[in-house]
């Protein structure tokens, strides 16, 4: 299970040897006490994809996503403060009648990049697939190259397929705290 999993820097693939060994990765699932220090991190990871100045964290935000019944989510650990997390969904795969995890989400703090943390993540999800029976495991990748998108192409293949999005940008982001139902 996800519960916990504590990564040494040689279990992450990296030299040890160094005088300034990197230190033991924590990675479990997050629960709805995580939310407060999980916030700042979805705010960070926001601001690195769109740019301009973060907005708040915003912890109740935090708390339904750690609620919520499709979505999971990881945390990495460092020295006990949350520096990383990786969004992930358990999904039926039609193509093989199994079920497929689908990895929306990846992001580690910029001042604790390239240290084997998101690695770290994505390799104890794969761990997973056993256990929850999935076909395979999709990273959904930035589209822009740049450092995040390396490990992608480390660790995984190309889809046979491209992702399109359509945007519903007129959508207030509140109807489902106010119970409005969409469908």
């Amino acid at each position: 299970m996800l519960d916990a999993a504590l990564l040494s820097a040689d279990q992450r693939g990296m030299e040890t040897a160094a005088p300034n060994q990197a230190p033991d990765i924590e990675i479990r699932r997050l629960r709805l006490s995580d939310a407060r220090e999980l916030a700042p991190l979805i705010s960070a990871y926001n601001q690195s994809l769109f740019r301009g100045p973060p907005g708040a964290p915003d912890t109740y935000y935090a708390e339904q996503l750690l609620q919520d019944r499709t979505a999971e989510v990881l945390g990495a650990r460092l020295n006990g403060d949350l520096v990383g997390f990786i969004l992930f969904y358990d999904i039926p795969d039609l193509w093989t009648g199994m079920r497929c995890g689908l990895a929306d989400h990846i992001y580690v703090d910029h001042r604790h990049r390239r240290k084997g943390i998101a690695k770290a993540m994505i390799d104890l999800l794969a761990e997973e697939s056993d256990g929850r029976g999935w076909s395979k495991l999709v990273l959904h990748a930035p589209r822009n190259p740049g450092t995040g998108r390396q490990l992608y192409e480390k660790v995984a293949d190309a889809a046979d397929w491209r992702s399109y999005v359509i945007r519903f940008v007129h959508r207030e982001p509140d109807n489902r705290e106010r119970g409005v139902d969409t469908l």
